[in-house]
Order: structure tokens, then sequence, then C-alpha cells
């Protein structure tokens, strides 16, 4: 897709990589019949991925399970992922398959030239190094788009490129304390707890997915790129607005309220510890308040006309919470989802990650697949959680060994020899 694409032939030339315009369109039209699957979206877009960890990858790997090709590009001492402590490589695995990988020393002349010379030829190019970085390497975005002015050179950061906390230090823990998520995380008058998974980062990596795709679809009308960038502090905002109506409509910050509702507006929104684990109910309305009372077989509550209306609910929130606990705790969780679901309440198992990777519903989708690692290990793996149409789901393949295609990119990309290759590696560039 690097041809201008400001006509009517604009999707075809964008495939061109993969297909003539002719097979294209044939096989467009084959598709409308039902006779083969449609290309996936991003087929013929090429992706440099200086992404490490799980924001930037996590964007990239959205991208290639849509068709784009991404090329992970790793330091000598590759992606920090790669060797983490109790969590191992899974997280490595399950961000970069479908990737062809290779090392490029950026601290060197000649790896900065070959980005230069790599990023002609992309239509994207991902980071989420601090913002000082790429600029201090002399490849930051205006260096880069003057290689290639149709390239979308997308960044990632804690807090953005400009503004007073532009250099501060960022982390997922840092930033959900900085969001103000953390002081609505917790058990009322408890301490402030973090999310138990990395939020920021997969929030931020998922609007980072989003503002790339639509600079590209800004390109096809255009033909020029531009820098974007998401900061993670910025993505988690969205996550406040409860709290926030809370601060416009009472002129106070709500106080933690465990796991019932911030503003405590729907009863019950809990969660309630049954013989053999926990679920998890809501009330959202009060036909759910109703069939609630005929689940738990207390018809005393449903008769009760001081409780039809979520107002009168609110006021007995204490009280309506013990007797849904008691009725809870005699059964199983099992049997408490059932009888919810049964009565159409909202209700679901709180299961942990073990019952996750084993959830049928999600393997029969062909959202978890399991892969076997280089040590022989079986692991269930997720695919996008993104569907297109027409388009079958991409099959996972194993993320890349530490700079497998360094070569195979240079000679395909930059038209290196092989006596090239040769002094690169033994300068240590690749």
């Amino acid at each position: 897709m690097n041809a201008p694409l400001d006509s009517s032939t604009a999707q075809a030339e964008g495939w061109d990589r993969h297909w003539s315009d002719a097979s294209a369109q044939d096989a467009g039209a084959a598709a409308a019949q039902g006779d083969v699957p449609l290309p996936l979206p991003l087929a013929g877009v090429r992706v440099l991925d200086l992404g490490h960890v799980f924001q930037g990858p996590y964007a990239t790997f959205l991208m290639a399970m849509a068709g784009a090709e991404v090329i992970k590009i790793e330091p000598p001492q590759g992606d920090m992922s790669r060797r983490r402590g109790r969590d191992g490589d899974y997280p490595f695995r399950a961000l970069n398959g479908c990737k062809r990988g290779m090392v490029l020393n950026l601290k060197t002349e000649r790896g900065r030239e070959l980005l230069i010379e790599l990023a002609r030829s992309a239509d994207v190019l991902v980071e989420n190094f601090a913002p000082a970085v790429m600029p201090r390497l002399g490849l930051g975005a205006d260096v880069l788009l003057k290689a290639n002015p149709r390239l979308i050179y997308a960044s990632a950061s804690g807090f953005g490129r400009t503004g007073p906390y532009a250099d501060k230090l960022a982390l997922d823990l840092t930033i959900q304390a900085m969001s103000g998520l953390m002081s609505a995380t917790g058990e009322q008058g408890g301490r402030p707890l973090k999310a138990g998974v990395p939020v920021a980062d997969f929030m931020s990596g998922a609007h980072l997915y989003g503002a790339i795709v639509t600079a590209l679809f800004e390109r096809e009308r255009t033909g020029r790129g531009r820098a974007i960038e998401v900061s993670m502090l910025e993505s988690l905002f969205a996550t406040l607005l409860p709290a926030a109506g809370h601060v416009y409509a009472s002129n106070s910050v709500p106080k933690r309220t465990g796991n019932r509702h911030v503003a405590d507006s729907y009863v019950p929104f809990d969660t309630f510890e049954t013989a053999d684990g926990w679920v998890a109910i809501v009330c959202a309305t009060d036909e759910h308040w109703a069939n609630f009372t005929k689940a738990m077989g207390r018809a005393d509550l449903r008769e009760d006309a001081s409780l039809r209306q979520l107002h009168g609910r609110i006021a007995r929130i204490d009280e309506l919470t013990a007797e849904i606990a008691k009725w809870a705790a005699t059964r199983t969780r099992d049997e408490v989802t059932a009888l919810c679901q049964k009565h159409h309440v909202p209700a679901a198992p709180l299961r942990d990650v073990m019952e996750v990777l084993s959830d049928p519903h999600l393997k029969e989708r062909g959202f978890l697949t399991q892969q076997v690692t280089d040590s022989g290990a079986q692991v269930v793996l997720p695919n996008s959680p993104m569907r297109y149409e027409g388009s079958g789901l991409r099959a996972l393949q194993p993320p890349p060994q530490l700079g497998q295609h360094s070569e195979e990119v240079l000679a395909e990309l930059c038209g290196l020899s092989q006596q090239e290759l040769a002094q690169l590696r033994s300068d240590g560039v690749i």
C-alpha cells in the first residue's frame, strides 16, 4: 500500500503484494457468492513493530490477525517479555504470533540507516518507547515521514509526547494510580487496590490499534501519512465516567464500594459467596429485580411495593445485600447462576484463569487454540477478539525466534547481499 491511493482502484492497489488487481476482484466476487473467503481487511499493509512488552505488541498483534504483514524489530537483547518471571514467556508468545522477527541495533549508525530504509516500504511504524527515545536516536516522526510521507508513525506512551508529564516514567501500576482507577477500586474503608490485570497497557494498546486503522483510512482518501499517538493515562479516563458523574452530581469524591456499583445505582450489583465459589449478580432494571425475587423464591420481596422501583432498593441496599448473601450461601455457584439465568437475571460465576483457559465457548468459536511450544509444552493461546464477516480467523503461528528473519527481511526489503548481511552480523547491527 505504498502508491497513492486516491482512485477507485485504491483497495485493489492496497492488496497488490498478494494479488493482482484482477485476482483481487475475482476473489471478492467469488467471496460474495460464498465460494472462497474474503481476504482479511489489512492484507497488504506492512507494519514495522518496534513495540515491546504489552502495549505496542498488542496493537500490532491485532493488525497481524487482521491480515497485516508485521515485522517485529527487536534490540540485540530481545523484547524484555521474552524472559519474564513467573509468567514465563507466555505473554510474549500470545502477543507476537503471525509476525516475522528481526534484530536491529538502533544504537549503531548503520542500524538507524536500515530502519529508515525499511520505513520507505512500510505503511505503519509502531513504537511504545518513552517519547524522547526515538527523536534522540534521530528516528523521530519528522525524520521517518520525510523518508516516507505515506507512513503512519504510531507512538504510545504513558502520558503522551507533550505536557508536563511527558517525560515521567510510566508503568501499568503507576498509570492506574494516577488515572484515578485505583481510588475507586477496593473495599469500602480499605486500602486502594489496582486491577489484578494490566488494564492500562491493554486499553491503550486497543486505542493504539484504533488510531492506526483510522489513520490508514484517512490515507486512503488523502494519500498522506501522519504521526499519531496514544497515552495510557488518557486511555483509562473513560473508565471513570460513573465516578465523575458522582462528583458532579454530589460535589464529592465517591467512596470505594468494593464490588458494588460506584454510586450504588443498581441493587443488587455485587458478588456473593456461594457454597463453592462466588457469583456476580446484577439487577439493572425493575424487571430484573422482579425476576430475581422469583429466582430466590421470595414472594415477600416481590410483593413489597417499596422495592419495586430502584430508589426504594437503594434506600435498603445493605438489608437486601444481606438477604441475597444468605440465599446464595446455601447453594452452589452453578445453582445460583442457573437460577438467575432461568429467570433472565444477569449473573455469572467468578472464574479463575485456569477455568477461562479451558472455556468451551471460546474454544468452539476458535478464539482459544492449543499450540505446542519449543520445549514441547502445550499452551492455549488467544486469537483476535475482532471478527470480519466473510473472512475466517487467521490461524495462529508461533512467535519468531530472536532475529529469526533478520537476513530474510533485509535481503527482501533493502536488497542487501549475503556478503553485506554477514558484515552486518559481524558488526553487531543485526
